[in-house]
């Protein structure tokens, strides 16, 4: 059971900038959810291609699964992926938010409070607006959020977009975002 939890949204750029992210991680005490816009045919590899480069291991999240502290889920492709208490995957179907399938936003904003430890929210590299709603959502409901900054993305539309809801609180690059992630959370 885990107290802490990160949330990541990513799309363009996604794997090479987490992998550049985890590399730089120590194992950490919070549940790590990464959405990434992804198929199907390419969820199992990418997990598996972070699960080499991470010091936490990496899996696809599983429907009806609890959150482990010290690992790394990803969504897997083609479906949304919501969570009950802030802990358990509830993987389901649905239209497209956002244009895309898994979207941050979907799981984003089906945190709720009251949050039993911290609660981060990071918006990396991709394009479009997936996450800024639920960026502004975490923010809102007392949790610290994160948006990649623009010399370090690949295409700086998705942490634009999250920038620009003034729900924010740093804007940094992979790196110091390991950093600031060391700083707010304890190793295991």
């Amino acid at each position: 059971m885990t107290r802490n939890l990160v949330v990541i949204g990513v799309s363009t750029g996604g794997p090479l900038t987490l992998k550049a992210l985890f590399r730089e991680l120590p194992p950490l005490d919070a549940a790590f959810l990464i959405v990434l816009h992804i198929t199907p045919q390419m969820d199992y590899r990418i997990a598996q291609g972070l699960d080499a480069a991470a010091s936490m291991p990496v899996k696809l999240a599983e429907d009806g699964e609890y959150l482990k502290s010290g690992h790394v889920y990803m969504a897997p492709g083609g479906l949304h992926l919501q969570l009950t208490g802030n802990n358990r995957v509830v993987l389901c179907e649905g239209p497209r938010v956002n244009y895309v399938q898994p979207a941050a936003d979907v799981t984003m904003l089906s945190l709720s409070k009251p949050l039993k430890g911290k609660l981060i929210g990071i918006v990396l590299t991709g394009m479009g607006r997936d996450g800024a709603d639920g960026i502004k959502h975490i923010h809102d409901i007392g949790g610290i959020t994160i948006a990649q900054d623009q010399q370090s993305s690949t295409i700086y539309g998705m942490p634009k977009a999250a920038a620009q809801t003034g729900a924010v609180d740093y804007v940094l690059s992979p790196q110091k975002i390991a950093g600031k992630l060391m700083e707010l959370l304890r190793p295991v």
